[in-house]
């Protein structure tokens, strides 16, 4: 015969602080089915525009049977000294990228520096030079981007020498700096705080011990 088993739930800031972390552990562990870092991938297709980066594309096969192209951004974190972040992009000179850079981002003195060295190398380049990363490997960090520099000048004049090695660098610094807009997102997010904040909006219930219950 079937029958009714009776059990007292609780909310969050009803239990005890032990019992409070084992209700953090449950959401964290489950809590980030979600594209959380849409809004870190979307300031940073916008500071790529500025700068003068196109991101290739890949498509994105929805519920719906639709398509949707999604930039080819990357990363891993945030407990392995290889995690980082990567992406594919073709690069040409971006007009007037340092004062916009600073306009949209005015208190980020890496991506001043980064739009600096960029115009200062595309300036001894007569603003010629582009650039391709690819990705390449099984890891997503700043060394996993092949970066391929060249300078289309119509007399084919050489780039000058230190030339690609900037591009390069610039490229892998703006790696460097989205990883780390997601790992502070991430940490964010993974606070008490924050958990606790969207344990309480969505009205979890837990047993005495902190498991969830339903």
């Amino acid at each position: 015969m079937p029958e009714i088993i009776e059990t007292t739930v609780y909310r969050l800031d009803e239990l005890s602080d032990a019992a409070k972390d084992t209700a953090r552990g449950w959401y964290r562990e489950g809590g980030f089915d979600y594209d959380w870092y849409d809004a870190v991938y979307e300031d940073f297709q916008r500071i790529a525009e500025i700068l003068g980066i196109t991101f290739k594309t890949r498509a994105v096969h929805l519920h719906g049977g639709g398509i949707r192209q999604e930039p080819r951004i990357w990363f891993s974190g945030f407990c392995s000294q290889s995690d980082g972040a990567s992406f594919e992009c073709h690069y040409a000179y971006g007009k007037n990228a340092a004062a916009e850079i600073r306009a949209f981002a005015p208190r980020d003195r890496k991506l001043h520096e980064i739009a600096d060295a960029l115009q200062a190398i595309q300036r001894r380049n007569f603003f010629q030079l582009r650039a391709e990363a690819s990705h390449r490997g099984h890891y997503y960090h700043e060394y996993c981007m092949a970066i391929s520099v060249e300078r289309g000048s119509p007399t084919c004049q050489d780039m000058t020498d230190d030339a690609e090695e900037v591009v390069i660098e610039a490229l892998r610094d703006l790696a460097r700096w989205v990883y780390r807009q997601l790992e502070r997102e991430y940490d964010y997010l993974t606070s008490d705080e924050a958990v606790d904040e969207t344990i309480i909006a969505n009205e979890y219930t837990f047993t005495e011990s902190g498991r969830r219950f339903g």
